[in-house]
């Protein structure tokens, strides 16, 4: 058995559309069988934002328009988006391994995170998703299915759904079995199918999961030696689109926890990043790193030419 890697694809990654993600995920294919030719057990992680969104959106106006078309919870839209993705990165990597005649699975795990009930993303909504509402249609939704809706940027009303901390992947057995057995494995999709804990069982709720935040809990607890987070950026940066921007080959705990006391990196772009990574290397037992980089560089930040490092 290799080394361990698990690998968190950013949105930079996936198109917007189905054709242009078919486009797109031929090239993300490339760095990622660059891993397993180079003899590592490769796990995916990837984001659904806009995926989500446009399912949800799609389903939403159909069912607004009266036709035959039901309401779809998110949750549901959250499984679709696994299920088409992964059939795309599947196809892609097939396509690679086969090109260069690499005898390899790969397989898509539809996978639940369970999350507190208690979260407090769930009190306070901040992930957006799906269509702009004028601020009458946005009451009317609200009335009749208890949306919460917020004004986003002047463009209208949106409705927005809590992020909460994933605490538990529910096929983790499956993927480690997966893993053993060879199999490249795509997991936690969109940060997984967010589901609470009740009496009768699990139970979906709406909510989107930081896909960086569930691919490091992944990576920790199939004990990965490295969480690579993949992005559109080479290193991770300080004073970054200033005069004075610079690149940090590498950060312990500490300067990351010194450089986010300063308001260095955005909210909802390189700080989360920065965090999960900071969570995988305090919460690993076997010594494991964390690393950022660009999709294009993975392999070449795996030597150590670029990318940025987080370690204890």
């Amino acid at each position: 058995m290799g080394k361990r890697i698990v690998v968190a694809l950013g949105g930079n990654a996936l198109g917007n559309t189905p054709e242009e993600q078919l486009k797109l995920v031929k090239e993300t294919a490339k760095p990622i069988v660059d891993l397993v030719e180079k003899g590592y057990d490769v796990i995916i992680g990837h984001g659904n934002g806009p995926q989500v969104g446009m399912i949800n959106l799609a389903m939403e106006f159909s069912a607004n328009k009266g036709g035959n078309t039901p309401y779809m919870p998110f949750p549901e839209c959250g499984a679709m988006t696994q299920g088409y993705i992964g059939y795309h990165l599947q196809q892609a990597i097939q396509a690679e391994l086969k090109a260069r005649g690499i005898r390899k699975a790969c397989a898509t795990v539809v996978t639940q995170v369970v999350v507190d009930k208690a979260d407090p993303g769930f009190a306070k909504p901040t992930k957006p998703v799906g269509s702009f509402y004028s601020k009458e249609e946005a009451d009317a939704i609200t009335a009749e299915k208890g949306f919460i809706f917020v004004e986003d940027a002047g463009r209208g009303y949106r409705r927005v759904v809590p992020s909460p901390i994933p605490q538990r992947i529910v096929e983790l057995d499956i993927v480690e079995q997966l893993v053993s057995a060879g199999v490249i494995v795509i997991t936690v999709g969109g940060g997984g199918i967010p589901v609470v804990e009740t009496d009768e069982g699990l139970e979906g709720v709406a909510a989107v999961i930081d896909k960086d935040r569930a691919s490091a809990l992944l990576a920790r607890d199939v004990k990965a030696d490295e969480l690579i987070i993949l992005t559109a950026v080479d290193r991770v940066c300080i004073n970054f689109n200033k005069p004075d921007q610079k690149e940090l080959p590498s950060m312990t705990l500490a300067e990351a926890e010194e450089y986010i006391g300063q308001g260095q990196f955005a909210p909802g772009s390189m700080l989360p990043k920065v965090q999960s990574c900071m969570d995988f290397v305090k919460g690993n037992t076997n010594g494991g790193v964390a690393l950022i980089t660009s999709l294009t560089r993975a392999a070449e930040a795996l030597e150590g030419k670029t990318g940025t490092v987080i370690q204890p």
